[in-house]
């Protein structure tokens, strides 16, 4: 018999109505679960009623982050829709195949994209839509909700409905739905929960975007099963992270972060001086963290929990406990409780102890696949297995380290060189702020190491440094044959180094 989904907030309304919910840092709204619970329902009477929106159409959102989007989250969920969350940072022609793809009854989208929310209304034949504001000001949004009215059938949902559908960043080609079912965001809580220290009395601050797993999913939809609340900031800028995170009467206890967030706060002159001694877990994950960066924090007394997931597994698969943050640095944890993990060499076999292998994983935690796209799902899975593309070395006591992503190893005279490896000698040079190491073609050893490195100001590094700090560092074939210097790194909008754009201009140099 398939399990009923059940709604947390209307479930901690009923508890405690009084308890704070959400906090929008932008617009300085503030609500309580009984608030919180009334602009949910509001909003789900007014899609079911007003907009016609049945049990398993589409909602998509173009919006930065605000409280707003969890409540459009949470309406979709009683009346059976399917939230779906659009990278704004896309160029138009990437969201009319998005779009097109997910095909949503409407369009629910910010005032700051309003030009480019006309464009694909039009395009893409949708026939209704409404709209938010993230300043506060009136909108056909707040409308919406200030007038809706009447009774509104809950959908029976199950824990086997898709909630939700997340496209991937489109890193390798175009992006892909993954399908989000309630059944994987419920465990994901199960999973996160305990060892996160989660509870009533978490203040969860979130900053990755929400059309991202990490954004909606560590730690703030754990948050709202647990009863804490949830601080969101609209788009994440290091000197107001840094302050929030310092605050003490806003009282965060619990923060996620990339690398790339924490290299920026890291990277202030007010850094020097923060005091974290009120926070409880502060996370980092969604691409390997250097040992530089790490021993950074720790060295303020805030050891940062590293974790590892994917937007197809809910996303959490390993977690480190806080209190290991420091013995076990650079490792992201054994495995969470309810999902099964193996690890798998070039050959399918299970590779030698320490050796590396590519994470495998099945249970309740993975999706059934990814939306309109069959032969993309019989590509992912290997008899029941999700096959993550992540390269992972296991130590004596069972603690997963994630090496780099399988894609990105190369080889060089038969030797596999996995980059972020060769990073993390890189990152203990004072001279550069980031660096990332790609695999480039070469006639005599096949592939060769290239350091893309950017530079701290000031800082007068060239190649020949560069190539000297690591000699006696690093095995002869996995030393860097050459080093370029930009101004900034690639990245996508959750702040994931994107390599493929670096290795395709190193090929377009090459002719």
């Amino acid at each position: 018999m398939a399990v009923r989904y059940y709604d947390w907030i209307a479930h901690h309304a009923r508890r405690a109505p009084d308890k704070l919910a959400a906090v929008d840092l932008a617009t300085a709204r503030r609500f309580t679960y009984g608030q919180f619970e009334q602009r949910v329902g509001r909003l789900a009477a007014h899609l079911r009623n007003r907009m016609g929106v049945a049990e398993g159409e589409r909602v998509a959102v173009l919006a930065p982050n605000s409280t707003d989007v969890f409540e459009i989250q949470f309406a979709c969920a009683r009346i059976g829709a399917i939230f779906v969350p659009l990278n704004w940072r896309l160029a138009v022609p990437e969201l009319e195949f998005i779009l097109r793809d997910a095909d949503p009854k409407l369009l629910i989208f910010d005032t700051e994209f309003s030009g480019p929310a006309g464009d694909l209304l039009r395009t893409c034949s949708i026939g209704q839509h409404l709209e938010l504001n993230g300043t506060g000001a009136p909108s056909s949004y707040e409308q919406a909700l200030a007038q809706a009215a009447g009774p509104y059938t809950w959908a029976h949902q199950t824990h086997d409905d898709v909630s939700t559908i997340l496209y991937t960043s489109g890193t390798t080609g175009l992006p892909k739905g993954a399908m989000v079912t309630h059944r994987m965001t419920f465990y994901n809580a199960m999973n996160i929960s305990p060892v996160a220290r989660i509870t009533a009395r978490t203040v969860c601050l979130t900053v990755l975007p929400l059309f991202h797993t990490g954004g909606l999913n560590v730690y703030a939809n754990p948050t709202f099963h647990a009863g804490g609340a949830v601080v969101v900031m609209r788009a994440f800028d290091p000197a107001e992270g840094l302050q929030h995170l310092t605050d003490k009467q806003l009282g965060i206890t619990h923060f996620l972060g990339v690398p790339a967030n924490y290299q920026f706060m890291s990277a202030l002159p007010a850094f020097e001086n923060a005091d974290f001694r009120h926070l409880e877990v502060c996370g980092i994950g969604a691409a390997p963290a250097s040992l530089a960066l790490l021993e950074a924090w720790a060295g303020k007394g805030l050891p940062l929990a590293q974790t590892y997931g994917m937007t197809e597994t809910g996303p959490i698969l390993l977690m480190l406990d806080p209190e290991d943050a420091t013995r076990k640095v650079g490792s992201s944890g054994p495995p969470i409780l309810h999902a099964e993990l193996r690890l798998v060499d070039t050959e399918g076999k299970a590779p030698a102890p320490g050796e590396i292998g590519e994470i495998w994983v099945r249970g309740p935690t993975v999706t059934p696949g990814y939306w309109r796209r069959p032969e993309a799902t019989r590509e992912a899975f290997r008899d029941g297995w999700l096959r993550t593309g992540d390269a992972v070395r296991v130590d004596e006591d069972g603690y997963y380290t994630v090496v780099d992503r399988w894609k990105d190893m190369y080889i060089t005279g038969g030797e596999n060189v996995y980059p972020a490896e060769v990073e993390n000698v890189l990152y203990t040079l004072p001279d550069i702020a980031e660096v990332a190491v790609i695999g480039i073609p070469d006639e005599r050893w096949g592939e060769v190491g290239r350091a893309v490195v950017v530079r701290k100001p000031g800082a007068k590094l060239d190649e020949a440094a560069v190539l000297a700090h690591c000699n006696g560092k690093l095995a002869r074939y996995k030393m860097p044959r050459s080093v370029v210097f930009v101004d900034a790194l690639p990245r996508n909008a959750t702040g994931k180094l994107l390599k493929r754009e670096l290795r395709d201009q190193a090929a377009q140099e090459t002719g």
